[in-house]
């Protein structure tokens, strides 16, 4: 006579959780980051502020190191900028593209617009071994 052998419902639960976490923990990687200790970062740029003069916008920020956050002083800054048409579609996604970068002290950036657009600009600092702050508050300039 034959006999059936019985899976067990538990041990087949036990291996669908399994299967299903490695399925949803295994995903696509960054790059590495540098490990963070107490205070070891950089503080992002504040208070952007924009002037313009003709179709020259001057982006300006300014930056405060955090002894107990963020203690990593600054070397640099990068800008970032994305634009908009005026007539583009509201909720439509922009993508921020590298628009320079300054050395320390300097705390201004210059750029040169064109008309009809929605300009949004946010400021990166960069310290030293390769840090990088989280990016600051966007800026929104709306030149016609």
């Amino acid at each position: 006579m034959l006999q059936k052998k019985k899976f067990h419902a538990p041990v087949l639960s036990v291996f669908l959780i399994v299967g299903l976490l490695l399925v949803l923990a295994c995903g696509k990687k960054g790059p590495p980051l540098p490990p963070l200790k107490d205070g070891n970062a950089v503080a992002p740029p504040v208070e952007l502020a924009y002037t313009i003069n003709g179709n020259q916008a001057t982006i300006s920020w300014t930056h405060a190191v955090d002894p107990q956050e963020a203690k990593i002083p600054p070397e640099g800054f990068t800008v970032f900028v994305a634009t908009k048409d005026l007539d583009g579609c509201e909720g439509c996604p922009f993508i921020f593209k590298s628009a320079g970068t300054v050395g320390m002290p300097e705390m201004s950036f210059q750029y040169t617009l064109k008309e009809g657009l929605h300009y949004y600009f946010r400021v990166q600092a960069l310290g030293k071994n390769d840090y990088k702050s989280k990016y600051s508050e966007t800026l929104y300039i709306d030149f016609q």
